[in-house]
This record gives structure tokens, sequence and C-alpha cells, in this order.
């Protein structure tokens, strides 16, 4: 029987999340990673090598391999010797796959072998492209570690250089998919960097299939305080050039009693729905008592078990031609 084609379009800790999660579904699951990151072991690397940014993909590497409780700590493992930078060893492991092949497509696809990943992981583009931000003040911030930093409002975000190309896997991807989730994950540096490639753009605009947008539940610091879940698909939107989501799946509990201070600390609150602007951009509202899992110190984050099961149903109640059983 044919399973159901799930491409995930993100980066950061929530797609690898998401991954875990759809995992245990019988689908096909594929992931176009970000690589415009520029932090931390990551980028010591990108400047070492000039290679794009391993680290989001060694996180959903790890979460799709089959030997995952095996390798998961030795793949995120960091040097302390200072000769060895603090790399994680998962991202020396793709530097030296990617020294050895030339191509970094090739070399995510040479380790997924070795690991035995449950899916198919993607880069976003082939080349190591720095993401730029115009602010609010019209200044133009440049390194996607450095953009938050500024606090400023963000009115768009783009590559440099201007003309990177989406690699063919993800544009394949795109189209051979029955179900296309953007996040869960930074709307500006994880999200929307994977739709800035030339040729995603119209992948996606094209794409036949069902798109679904996994909402932030809490605001973030340099990037959407004051956001509602409207102002992060207007975003996304903004930059597709016209709206392409079909279903966003948000938070509607009341938290705000029940997490750590540190948020209102930061200024960051619990996104809001404003479901007349989302109904106005064709998006139809998902949500689920259970969506939001908070840890015992106050720690908000998706409650991925609930999150992959809301994405399939999606999957099974709309794609009309395919018949499946849970």
């Amino acid at each position: 029987m044919k399973k159901i084609r799930i491409t995930l379009v993100g980066g950061g800790t929530g797609l690898s999340v998401l991954a875990r999660g759809l995992r245990k579904y019988p689908v096909d699951i594929s992931a176009i990673v970000s690589v415009a990151d520029d932090g931390g072991s990551t980028g010591l690397i990108r400047d070492q090598i000039d290679m794009p940014a391993p680290g989001d993909i060694r996180n959903v590497l790890t979460a799709l391999s089959d030997v995952e409780t095996k390798i998961e700590n030795l793949f995120a493992y960091r040097f302390k010797k200072e000769a060895l930078g603090g790399h994680a060893l998962g991202n020396l492991m793709l530097a030296a796959m990617y020294d050895m092949t030339g191509d970094f497509a090739v070399a995510v696809k040479e380790l997924s072998k070795i690991l035995n990943v449950k899916g198919t992981v993607i880069p976003s583009t082939n080349i190591s492209p720095k993401l730029a931000a115009r602010m609010e003040d019209n200044s133009i911030i440049v390194g996607e570690s450095y953009i938050p930093e500024v606090k400023q409002k963000i009115e768009e975000v783009y590559l440099i250089p201007n003309d990177t190309v989406a690699t063919p896997e993800a544009i394949e991807a795109i189209k051979a998919s029955d179900v296309i989730v953007f996040g869960p994950g930074s709307l500006y540096t994880s999200i929307i960097p994977n739709l800035l490639p030339e040729g995603m753009r119209e992948a996606v605009e094209d794409a036949k299939g069902i798109k679904v947008y996994v909402s932030n539940i809490m605001t973030q610091m340099g990037e959407t305080l004051g956001y509602s879940a409207a102002d992060h698909l207007e975003a996304i939107n903004r930059h597709m050039g016209s709206n392409v989501v079909d279903f966003i799946i948000l938070n509607e509990e009341d938290i705000k009693g029940r997490v750590s201070d540190y948020y209102s600390r930061n200024d960051m609150t619990t996104v809001e729905s404003d479901r007349e602007r989302l109904k106005e951009m064709g998006a139809t509202v998902v949500t689920d008592d259970h969506l939001v899992q908070i840890d015992e110190e106050g720690a908000v984050r998706h409650n991925n078990k609930v999150l992959a099961e809301i994405i399939y149903d999606i999957a099974l109640k709309e794609i009309s031609t395919l018949q499946y059983k849970k």
C-alpha cells in the first residue's frame, strides 16, 4: 500500500521533535532543513570549510535514525578539548563526508545510509548562504545568529547570495508531497529561510499537497514579540507572495499561569490565534487541548505525539484519493 508522503520544512529543534513523532506512523517522511545557521560549532565549521550549516541537519538525522537510542548521545557529543573547538561529533562527521564527496546533499544522503535513517533529509540549498534581514528602521543585519540580537521588528529576510538555488531534491520532495508542513520553529530564522532559495516559492505554490503551518506556542525574543498566529502566517505569505497555507495548528488553551516567569521577564507571551484574520487568509484552524507540554520548570514545547497525530489525521481526512485505516 502506498504511504502518505509528508514533507517537513524548517530547522532548529522543532523539526527534529516533529520528525520523532511522525516516524511512528506509516508515512514517507522528507525533511527540508535550513542551512543558514552561523552560530556555535556550526558557525566555526562553516568558516573553516565553507560548507552549508550542519547543525540542524544533524538533529533531524538523529531523530529519524533507526539506531537513534544508540547513537543520539554520541552524535550530539561535543569535544571539550580547545583544539577540537567544542564541535559536536555529528557536525564533524557531516563535514568529513562533505570533504570526501564535495557535495553537501550527497554527504547528507551517504550519512543517512550509515545511520539507517527512516525518511529523507534534504538541505534546502547546496551552498553556504548567509541570512540577512531588513529591520523596521531599514537597517540590514547579516547573519542568522545576529538578527535576533538587534531586537527590532523584522520587515523581511533574504539570502546572500540572492541567486541561491534550491536543491533539486527539495523541489522534487515538495512536488511529490501529499502534505507539506512548515514548522514548528523560529519563524524568520528556521522556517522562512527554506522558502527563499530560487525555485522553492514556485514549487510550494504549484504543489498539489495540503499545506500545514504549525504555529509557535510562545512569541520569540528578537523575532516575533507581540505576534499573533495570524501575524506569523502573514509573514510567511508576504515572503511567498501569496496565501499558501490550508491549515494552521495552534494552541488556544490558557496556559499563562503554568509557564515559567522567564517568558514574562523577556516580554514573551502566548501566541493568540486571531481566527478571523486566519480565515481571511484561507487557513483552517486545528487545535487540541493537549497540544502543549509544560515541564516542571515551566518550559513550554509542543507535545510531539499529539502534534504528529493531528498532522496524520489531517492527511487521512483530506487526501480523498488515498484509502487508509489507522
